[in-house]
């Protein structure tokens, strides 16, 4: 089995319980080790037995433990140069830990897969008529949404490799970037926090609109940010899908193993989530197979 395979498997492990990972090992403690191995790690959360041997409710770097009973975010920024490490160190279950204190906080770092359609697919079409009521010919029209979706694919890729995988070691970068994307990684299986939340996606595509105005004309502006907007539609459901789906055809299973090699084996690597375009061309497409390995 190569390291493709063994990622793919990963999905398929029995989520763990909070309660029963709690109650099973509700004094061990996980250390952070700077000499931790990805295919130690990685080895380990392939056997589902494993787990329980390893997980409990606290994990401790340096002289600060993380209490996974509580409230996470205002923990993590303690754990300074070791969150990097702490937070590449995932835990696999569907059930996410808690964020904050607060229910309303809580709740809108929350979002039902479903909802991003929802919410968007409307505003991708009001914007797309927009340009048809001010006249923009079909042609036009399809040219200037494939472009919005295209934009979309380098700004998948740019966020997710220079944003989202930015190093980070001061309190308030810790605990900004584990709200950004640093939770997706330590729980790579959470279905609740797999999708970018309506109020954060709306505040972004506030100076988004502003800027393709800026760039455009009038008529092909509503197009272009109907375009991108689809695309990044496109981006989350997928995204999802490569988590929680079990795809029997060809693509979507290369794609499958794909990400999930990077949340699992290479995760500096691999940054496209709907196709590995821009990984080709910025060289950061990762190998097939873990160095040293053979089949």
């Amino acid at each position: 089995m190569d390291g493709h395979d063994l990622c793919f498997s990963c999905s398929s492990i029995s989520p763990l319980s909070s309660s029963s990972s709690s109650s099973s090992s509700s004094s061990s403690l996980f250390t952070v080790s700077r000499e931790a191995r990805t295919e130690k790690t990685l080895a380990t959360f392939t056997d589902p037995t494993s787990i329980f041997s390893v997980l409990g409710p606290k994990m401790v770097a340096q002289d600060f433990t993380v209490d996974l009973s509580k409230p996470l975010v205002f923990q993590v920024g303690h754990l300074g140069e070791d969150y990097q490490e702490w937070v590449h160190q995932p835990i696999v279950s569907k059930e996410g830990p808690r964020f904050f204190d607060s229910d309303f906080w809580e709740a809108l770092t929350r979002t039902k897969w479903w909802a991003i359609p929802l919410i968007w697919l409307p505003v991708v079409t009001w914007s797309i008529s927009r340009s048809v009521r001010m006249g923009l010919e079909l042609p036009r029209l399809v040219l200037m949404m494939a472009i919005g979706i295209f934009v979309w694919t380098l700004m998948e890729y740019s966020l997710h490799r220079f944003l989202f995988h930015i190093k980070t070691k001061t309190y308030w970068g810790n605990t900004i970037h584990y709200l950004l994307h640093g939770c997706h990684h330590k729980h790579p299986m959470d279905g609740l926090r797999l999708v970018f939340p309506p109020a954060g996606a709306a505040v972004i595509c506030v100076p988004l609109w502003n800027l393709i105005k800026f760039l455009s004309t009038p008529t092909t502006a509503p197009a272009l940010f109907g375009g991108g907007l689809l695309g990044y539609v496109m981006y989350d459901v997928t995204h999802y899908y490569l988590h929680h789906g079990q795809p029997s055809s060809k693509v979507p299973r290369n794609l499958k193993k794909y990400h999930l090699n990077h949340h699992f084996r290479i995760q500096d690597m691999g940054f496209g989530i709907t196709s590995s375009l821009w990984d080709r061309v910025f060289g950061t497409l990762p190998p097939s197979k873990a160095p040293g390995k053979s089949r």
